[in-house]
């Protein structure tokens, strides 16, 4: 079955997705199989292997990727079983975003000026980088690969990143010219290529702004949605559902706009976009009133 794993790898990678996670269940799969004395898939092998973890969201998760590669075999063999995905009953929830408000990111880059040490790059370095992800609805991964040549006239060039996928985000002018200004202080200290460094010059890492982002957010009074801790990534929900909130009114105009969002912020496919409809109350009141609009026989 190992044979049949790398084709599968092979087709999917040739269409753009990584897969370094699909690739270590199914070699494992393959190889628990193979001892089995297996050449097919067997729903009951399939569920077996997958039960062989701790939390029902991961023997789902397996179990499901076996589902997928099942499905890419069945095409040319119809002995391989096909298990049935929705076998353990799990259904995936998403955390509630927090949408910030204007004031509290207000808050968060008065913050982040005030970081130390006295005279250094950093305070700059984290108000820019929280001004652009308010601005723009980049992820925080993009946002830390910039290098200088990714700053163009016309927008930020994200190279391959999340589904390996590129895009030109433009800037509005604003944005534009507060990352100008940082740039120029940039420059003047040590350090590769990347937009935002460290103090010692090496590139932002992950862990350090996510533990930085923490001690912004408790200094600005800042807190995430039911207690929990505010994200950065959450200021990409924010723009996100910004966006969808100046949408222009009209079913066909939101649905183009919805369009554009998607393309714009680099989702791989629309349904990505349509969870932020339910983000924010405002968001809710104008479905619901279409849609009652829409029962009682009139038009939206």
């Amino acid at each position: 079955m190992i044979s049949t794993v790398e084709r599968y790898l092979a087709v999917r990678r040739a269409a753009g997705f990584e897969l370094t996670n699909t690739e270590y269940l199914l070699r494992s799969f393959a190889r628990w199989a193979a001892k089995r004395g297996e050449t097919h898939i067997r729903s009951g092998s399939a569920i077996a292997w997958a039960s062989h973890t701790v939390s029902v969201a991961q023997r789902d998760a397996r179990l499901k990727t076996i589902c997928r590669f099942a499905r890419y075999l069945r095409a040319e063999d119809n002995q391989h079983e096909l298990p049935p995905a929705n076998h353990f009953g799990y259904r995936k929830t998403r955390r509630v975003p927090h949408i910030y408000s204007a004031v509290e990111i207000r808050r968060l880059l008065d913050a982040a000026l005030q970081l130390g040490p006295p005279h250094s790059l950093q305070p700059h370095t984290y108000a820019t980088l929280i001004g652009l992800l308010a601005a723009t609805g980049l992820r925080i991964s993009e946002a830390l690969a910039l290098q200088f040549p990714d700053v163009t006239p016309q927008g930020l060039l994200i190279h391959k990143t999340k589904f390996r996928k590129t895009r030109l985000v433009p800037l509005h002018e604003t944005t534009a010219a507060a990352l100008g200004s940082y740039l120029i202080r940039r420059r003047e200290h040590c350090g590769r290529e990347r937009v935002f460094i460290a103090e010692d010059g090496r590139p932002l890492r992950y862990w350090h702004v996510y533990s930085t982002f923490q001690k912004l957010a408790k200094t600005a009074n800042v807190s995430g949605s039911r207690g929990r801790r505010p994200r950065w990534h959450e200021l990409r929900h924010t723009f996100a559902v910004r966006a969808l909130e100046a949408s222009p009114k009209g079913r066909q105009q939101v649905g183009q706009h919805l369009l554009a969002l998607a393309t714009y912020m680099g989702h791989v496919n629309i349904d990505a976009t349509y969870w932020y409809l339910e983000a924010t109350p405002e968001l809710l009141r104008d479905i619901a009133r279409a849609a009652e609009t829409f029962i009682r026989g009139g038009q939206s």
